[in-house]
């Protein structure tokens, strides 16, 4: 079994279904992790959820490609 983390950011909306993706229908351990978290060790995948974060126009990762 593998441990998924899910970033999760303020304004996304798929961060609930990649959960239920690889938890309920892929059965791996999945962990939800806060967007500012430092500590992803254990972790066997980081999945960034896409969806309408500050508008569909920018896009999730884009948005926070350049921020800190």
């Amino acid at each position: 079994m593998m441990k998924i983390g899910v970033v999760v950011f303020p304004g996304s909306n798929c961060d609930h279904d990649c959960q239920h993706i690889f938890k309920d229908v892929l059965g791996q351990y999945v962990e939800m992790i806060w967007h500012k978290e430092t500590l992803l060790a254990g972790l066997d995948a980081i999945v960034l959820p896409g969806g309408f974060s500050y508008g569909d126009y920018c896009g999730l990762a884009r948005s926070r490609g350049s921020r800190r």
